[in-house]
């Protein structure tokens, strides 16, 4: 069985070639190392995939979440095969960070550090498309993340709200941009500051557990994931 499986991802493999060779024409080889590494990630990716041939039987009809697992998969496939043919001259290598400026074009990006702001832009986000809330999105969440904090502390907290909120605006105006993508770490602040984002502007959410360990190839796969979105 394994057997078998491996030569079905092999002809997959052939197969994205082709499908790569009509999107641009590819140059000869060169001398190059093959990744073993990135390679094994592929086939084991397509095998991954295989599995929902079998479970979709007999229509193959994949529901919305299954769909977008699936595509995932295929885009990391896609993505993994073309750093190979890099590799080898086949293919041009990609300028990650032109790709994430062009996947960032339909979102105002939220963010609760400066910092962060300085790693979205290294990784081509522009600049112009990025808000840094610094607080929550509403006033009580403050007691969240200090329950003793002084009710004198409020209207000031209010006020910078109201300018966080006034930007997002201003920049979904500006850009004519309609969808915004909040960029946070796995922490207290950054959870809450998504969450009243989805509910006040349905926005779309990345999640990290440090984001500076993140690079841009990462990054770049998962504006590529929300895509299919």
């Amino acid at each position: 069985m394994h057997r078998n499986r491996i030569k079905q991802a092999q002809s997959l493999l052939k197969k994205a070639g082709k499908a790569s060779e009509s999107q641009g024409k590819l140059k000869n080889p060169k001398e190059g190392k093959i990744d073993s590494s990135i390679y094994e990630e592929i086939l084991n990716k397509i095998i991954k995939t295989e599995e929902f041939i079998y479970t979709s039987r007999p229509s193959h009809q994949l529901l919305k979440d299954d769909a977008e697992e699936f595509c995932s998969d295929l885009i990391e496939i896609r993505n993994k095969i073309d750093e190979i043919l890099a590799e080898f001259g086949v293919l041009e290598k990609e300028n990650v960070e032109e790709k994430v400026k062009s996947l960032s074009e339909r979102f105002i990006f939220l963010t609760t550090k400066g910092n962060f702001k300085k790693l979205l832009t290294r990784w081509g986000v522009e600049p112009q498309r990025i808000v840094v809330a610094g607080v929550p999105l509403e006033a009580e969440d403050m007691r969240i993340l200090n329950p003793n904090i002084p009710e004198s502390a409020f209207e000031p907290i209010k006020k910078k709200i109201s300018h966080v909120k006034n930007d997002i605006n201003r920049k979904m105006k500006d850009l004519d941009c309609k969808n915004v993508l909040v960029v946070v770490e796995k922490d207290k602040s950054g959870k809450i500051l998504a969450k009243r984002a989805n509910n006040i502007y349905g926005a779309f959410v990345i999640e990290k557990d440090k984001l500076k360990d993140v690079d841009v190839i990462e990054f770049k796969r998962s504006l590529e994931k929300l895509s299919l979105s």
